[in-house]
């Protein structure tokens, strides 16, 4: 199952494996207030990408659609969490203020096709490659 979460919100024990997905360490936040298991900076959208969208120059759709090329580009960095959701729980973890347009929730939405073009669905609905 692959599920997004809020950084502000406290982990819970059935988050599985927790993955920062943003490029930027979410502001007043530790390592241990976060309890992740990696940081994948990059599967964040590209810096321009990102100012662009928070700046207002972009619609949702246009974000998506524009992220959706960069993830196609590197498969490499989100290849594996596919096995991860594939196997239990992945919890993608964002900062940003809006819970049902952000980047997580579009690269939940990618994986999970992903997963479906394996056969391997992780779950019907999202709910709201560098280390640490």
């Amino acid at each position: 199952m692959i599920r997004c979460k809020r950084a502000y919100e406290p982990p819970a024990p059935d988050d599985g494996h927790r993955v920062l997905v943003d490029r930027l360490w979410p502001r007043n936040r530790t390592r241990e207030s976060l309890a992740l298991h990696d940081w994948c900076r990059a599967l964040a959208p590209s810096s321009e990408l990102r100012r662009a969208f928070k700046a207002g120059k972009l619609t949702f759709e246009t974000f998506r659609d524009d992220y959706r090329r960069e993830l196609a580009g590197h498969p490499e960095h989100w290849w594996p969490l596919l096995g991860i959701a594939a196997s239990g729980q992945l919890t993608l973890v964002y900062a940003a203020r809006d819970e049902q347009q952000n980047n997580a929730q579009v690269l939940a939405e990618w994986l999970e096709e992903e997963l479906e073009r394996r056969d391997e669905p992780s779950s019907p609905t999202c709910y709201a490659g560098e280390r640490m």
